[in-house]
């Protein structure tokens, strides 16, 4: 009996030892993660990246955009370091978007000033500066430049993760700034934050297009839209056939037929042709500085066009400056919208929009701000041509 008893109590530990062997042997990378908190993820441009969300108390935010974008989920307060094109207290900084309303800088100006340099920053930046941003101590880095070796190579300097982020061809309504903020929205433990911001992109949409859909093509006016893409180049000149607002708002776009999609310059030719069917005409503020001296030396071209004659000159705010301003985009779609069916957007007060929008985006009304800026020329508007461009 003993015997049997003995014999059962070794196989019993027998069991129990192959049972704790077997455990020691396999894999425990998930536990491992999972009591740490690490996760891997994959940002905009494909990399793989380990992290640890909500775990991140010193941002470094480099590269056209990126600042901006962490500025809607993300707290300032943990940011360590800014750029100096971002940084209004600096002398000796890159000064070409001072004029602009960023809205991103015109509600932390405050705390970007108090900030060490992370680096120069601004469209002449073609690389980070790992030295100044090494300086800065960050655990996290938020970049906006794409390139995958350098992004990696980057973060193998630093020894933090680098994180990217993008938006895509059409800005606020492409589903990469969605994933950005969405990201974001985990990479901070923000992800109820981010998806309200998403959500309410999708809702202001949403809104709009249930507005103008029914609206028959007869009843729509021929828009053009110029003024668009690199802020020290363009003018009257510079548009294109697939003006993501024009699309949101349901917009006739007298510009058709081009071989490319994209923001380019269309020739003088091209736009008296088009002259006698534009019937709006939506500048983006951007552009004033370039035509008013060409209106002012020699105004026969713009006189060939309807909506000059007609005084139907509409004024949008600058939405490219240091790349994209977002919720400018989405401002000026319902500002669009409005200027092209009046009928079906009068409850729509432009001021009261911009602010519902700021504040959704970044906490704080910010409409008498954005207006005040130089190159805002006092906000959304129709413009008297002959006054405006001889002023």
């Amino acid at each position: 009996m003993k015997l049997k008893k003995l014999t059962a109590l070794l196989f019993a530990l027998i069991i129990a030892l192959s049972f704790c062997s077997c455990n020691e042997n396999t894999p425990t990378v998930s536990n491992a993660e999972s009591e740490t908190g690490e996760i891997t993820i994959t940002d905009l441009i494909g990399r793989e990246v380990t992290v640890v969300p909500g775990s991140y108390k010193r941002v470094v935010c480099i590269g056209a955009g990126a600042l901006r974008m962490y500025t809607y989920i993300g707290d300032t307060a943990l940011l360590c370091g800014v750029e100096d094109i971002d940084n209004t207290s600096l002398t000796n900084r890159p000064k070409m978007f001072d004029g602009v309303a960023r809205p991103y800088l015109i509600a932390f100006e405050d705390v970007f000033s108090a900030l060490p340099s992370c680096g120069v920053g601004g469209p002449n930046a073609q690389a980070a500066e790992a030295e100044k941003i090494l300086a800065c101590d960050p655990d996290i880095v938020i970049s906006g430049y794409e390139d995958v070796e350098k992004e990696d190579a980057l973060q193998s300097q630093l020894g933090v993760p680098v994180i990217t982020l993008k938006s895509g061809s059409a800005a606020v309504f492409d589903e990469a700034f969605m994933s950005s903020m969405k990201l974001l929205g985990k990479l901070l433990s923000e992800e109820e934050k981010a998806q309200a911001l998403v959500d309410f992109v999708a809702s202001e949409r949403a809104e709009i297009e249930s507005r103008t859909q029914d609206i028959a093509g007869e009843d729509k006016p021929n828009a053009y839209i110029c003024g668009l893409g690199n802020w020290g180049t363009t003018n009257h000149l510079m548009t294109t056939q697939n003006y993501i607002s024009f699309t949101v708002a349901n917009v006739k776009n007298a510009l058709t037929g081009l071989e490319s999609s994209a923001v380019v310059p269309i020739e003088e030719e091209k736009f008296v042709s088009l002259g006698a069917s534009m019937d709006i005409v939506i500048m983006d503020a951007a552009a004033v500085k370039n035509i008013k001296p060409l209106y002012q030396q020699d105004s026969t071209m713009f006189d060939t066009c309807r909506a000059w004659q007609d005084k139907e000159v509409y004024l949008q705010m600058a939405y490219n400056a240091y790349y994209t301003n977002f919720e400018t985009v989405l401002i000026n779609t319902w500002f669009i919208a409005k200027t092209v069916y009046p009928d079906a957007f009068e409850d729509i007060d432009m001021t009261e929009k911009t602010n519902e929008i700021t504040q959704v985006f970044l906490g704080q009304e910010l409409a008498q701000k954005m207006f005040a800026y130089p190159n805002s020329f006092g906000g959304y508007q129709k413009i008297d041509t002959e006054i405006f461009f001889n002023d």
